[in-house]
């Protein structure tokens, strides 16, 4: 998995490419990322999906440790470009009840609003 992060206005995108498992390296994990944003005064996160083509259970929990992260911070984290397949696994898991999900990147921005 290799994650780039870029500022688009008040939100931190995160673009992630591979897949979104348990790894026995030592790279950080998308949630040790997201807690780095955060706690550099970035609130709102935009999980950018569009080059990812698997996520396991491990990746499921990051995702929503992730958000209850976010949550506790008064932010907001929201996912764009899922692919019909991970949709599925979210389905499944019941995160589409709690997770914005998105379309495109566009529309997911201006879900969060002006600063």
């Amino acid at each position: 998995m290799v994650i780039g992060t870029r500022e688009m206005g008040n939100v931190a995108v995160f673009d992630i490419e591979g897949e979104i498992r348990r790894s026995d390296s030592m790279e950080a994990t998308l949630h040790q990322l997201v807690k780095a944003r955060l706690s550099a005064g970035r609130a709102d996160i935009l999980l950018n999906f569009e080059k990812v083509d698997f996520i396991d259970s491990f990746g499921v929990g990051e995702i929503l440790a992730s958000y209850i992260s976010t949550q506790n911070l008064g932010g907001k984290l929201k996912l764009s470009r899922v692919s019909k397949k991970l949709l599925i696994i979210f389905q499944v898991t019941m995160l589409t009840r709690v997770l914005e999900i998105f379309g495109s990147e566009e529309t997911a921005l201006d879900s969060f609003g002006k600063p």
